[in-house]
């Protein structure tokens, strides 16, 4: 019997394998295709590793401004959903001379920490404690996502661009000292591992993705030797991602590029500073600061917080009227939801997020509504339900 039943399999494969794709789908699924079949199963193909469902502690730095309000918001709609993590709170501000010790002992341990926008004093020697972040964990990759969100107009359509920077090194290597009075030097510094370290991030974002190209951003025209040595190790990283379609375009060049024809752009690597210039270029063109997601990772450590300049961190009135858009770092904790594997609870906190600004019903001042914080909150967790 058992004979039979494999000679019965053998004939039908053999009957299978004489039709076409589409003759051989409608023979087995009875005209449904292989891909709606498939979607409705693919969900449950995530096998969680032990423990992975174990709470996790995220450090959070609600910051200066307006920073207290986003991350609160984002405290309440985590509760809400029960994400299976809890917040280690610590008050720090950009006016500190550097963050305290036990703040980063919490980062280094947790690995992953949630952070508000922090005031950096303009001149004065006072350096920033964003950068001393960075450098201090290492995140030498910051990641923004700039994209056209439903429900919102802009003037182009069909944005979806990441803008990812190096994160250590070149003009923020804070290198600066007067060398006669009136005379300043600041030192910009590029170095091969660095360059090669973030070309690699690069390609493969685009590649696990499903991302097509990848452009480097640079000023080699001018500056030959710093800039010529990032180009030089974007070009030996492409070489051994074949499928990934490799660009380069000058800094100048780009933002007008960005401006006039921003779809033609997908990911984009950049050096230190000309990446927070095209990824604010980036989020403006796409809907605005306040709704673009980000975070900066490293190799053990990730910072996340929303993606471009946060420079509505100290303004008053969002303040006192309690109006800030929490959009932009809601989806970076989708982001970061992600990062430490809890991909349903992304998804739900991304759609939730989605639903409301494509409704349109709640939406706050820098979107052209009146809403409050507290609104858009709100809104959110009814749509999680």
């Amino acid at each position: 019997m058992h004979r039979r039943a494999f000679e019965a399999v053998d004939r039908t494969l053999h009957d299978l394998m004489q039709l076409d794709d589409t003759q051989a789908n409608e023979k087995i699924f009875g005209g449904k295709t292989l891909v709606r079949q498939w979607q409705q199963y693919r969900g449950i193909t995530y096998m969680p590793r032990p423990g992975d469902g174990n709470p996790r502690a995220v450090t959070l730095i609600p910051g200066d401004g307006i920073g207290p309000l986003v991350t609160g918001a984002v405290v309440q709609v985590m509760k809400a959903m029960h994400a299976p993590l809890y917040f280690e709170e610590y008050e720090v501000s950009g006016k500190m001379d550097k963050v305290p010790v036990e703040v980063m002992d919490s980062i280094r341990h947790n690995e992953v920490c949630l952070k508000g926008g922090l005031a950096t004093p303009v001149g004065g020697g006072v350096s920033s404690l964003n950068v001393q972040l960075r450098k201090e964990l290492d995140l030498y990759a910051s990641l923004v996502h700039c994209f056209n969100l439903p429900g919102l107009k802009s003037r182009h359509d069909n944005v979806n661009i990441v803008v990812i920077r190096e994160n250590t090194e070149g003009e923020y290597s804070g290198l600066e000292h007067e060398v006669v009075p009136g005379v300043v030097e600041s030192l910009k510094v590029i170095t091969k591992f660095c360059s090669e370290r973030i070309a690699k991030y690069a390609f493969e974002c685009a590649y696990l993705n499903n991302r097509k190209t990848v452009t480097a951003v640079h000023k080699a025209n001018i500056m030959k030797l710093a800039d010529g040595l990032f180009l030089e190790s974007c070009r030996e990283v492409a070489k051994k991602y074949p499928v990934i379609k490799y660009n380069e375009v000058i800094v100048d060049n780009c933002c007008m590029q960005l401006v006039s024809k921003p779809q033609q752009f997908d990911v984009m690597v950049t050096p230190n500073l000309y990446g927070t210039l095209v990824a604010n270029t980036a989020a403006g063109i796409a809907g605005g600061t306040g709704v673009m997601p980000g975070g900066n990772v490293g190799a053990q450590h990730a910072v996340f917080e929303q993606g471009a300049s946060a420079g509505n961190v100290g303004n008053e009135k969002l303040v006192q009227g309690r109006t800030a858009n929490p959009t932009a770092l809601l989806l970076s904790s989708a982001m970061m939801l992600r990062h430490l594997h809890f991909p349903s609870f992304a998804d739900r906190l991304e759609q939730a997020v989605l639903s409301v600004l494509a409704e349109g019903t709640f939406r706050t001042k820098d979107l052209g509504g009146t809403s409050t914080t507290q609104d858009i909150v709100d809104s959110v967790i009814q749509k999680l339900g």
